[in-house]
């Protein structure tokens, strides 16, 4: 017979005052901020997903068209039970533009699409003849599959981003900015525009996009010379 359902055995009754039990720990992760996305987040979201994971080349610039292209076909071709779905992983972040800082969406790996399906010679047809389609990544005619670390690594920014949009519609701050891109890059050659320099070149040797900053290399009476200056008082060279 089940334990629940036999009595209790009889017992003296007693006073003796009891220590409360604890409280039970959270589970760790329960304080994680909405929108933030773990690894274990993305591995639970990805299993049990049928067909597997490949890279598309495509044209730069016709990521998103060749996902629209391909959802059209999938339904018009009667290939649902065989490509299953289509990504292009995009990234907010904050561009420098005439010393503004605006928050934009670009595409996170331009000229690749991720797709998920099971590899019949007729959904590899369907794919490879897609405008804006230049092949799969592998070896020719047989495309490799990802590992299941690379599926992670390159879908995190898709799954964290749907997070970060459910957070904002639910009016939950995500707590996690944008990353700031500078226009400018170490290495690059610039000129200057600001007095007592104005019109010498230099070559960008740190960045500091977030305060709109760089440090440059400049020669001085025949010297190398770190000057510091603001992303305004320099011109990308012609």
């Amino acid at each position: 017979m089940p334990e629940e359902f036999l009595e209790p055995e009889a017992q003296e009754e007693t006073f003796e005052a009891t220590e409360p039990e604890p409280e039970a720990e959270a589970p760790a992760g329960d304080d994680q901020q909405p929108g933030v996305i773990s690894e274990a987040d993305v591995r639970a979201k990805l299993k049990g997903l049928d067909g597997r994971w490949y890279v598309l080349h495509t044209y730069s610039g016709y990521e998103k068209r060749v996902k629209q292209d391909l959802e059209v076909r999938i339904h018009s071709m009667n290939m649902e039970d065989y490509i299953f779905q289509i990504e292009v992983p995009m990234e907010e972040v904050f561009e420098i533009r005439r010393g503004q800082r605006k928050l934009v969406s670009r595409v996170r790996m331009p000229g690749y699409v991720i797709i998920r399906l099971d590899m019949t010679d007729d959904a590899w047809r369907v794919v490879q003849s897609t405008n804006g389609v230049t092949g799969f990544v592998g070896n020719g005619r047989t495309p490799v599959a990802l590992s299941e670390n690379e599926v992670v690594t390159m879908l995190t920014p898709v799954v964290e981003a749907e997070a970060a949009a459910e957070a904002k519609a639910a009016g939950v701050p995500t707590g996690a900015e944008p990353a700031t891109v500078s226009p400018y890059e170490v290495g690059e050659s610039v000129t200057l525009t600001s007095e007592p320099w104005a019109g010498m070149p230099a070559t960008v040797s740190s960045v500091d996009p977030a305060n709109q900053r760089l440090t440059v290399l400049m020669t001085l009476v025949g010297q190398e010379t770190p000057v510091e200056l603001a992303f305004s008082q320099v011109r990308k060279e012609d």
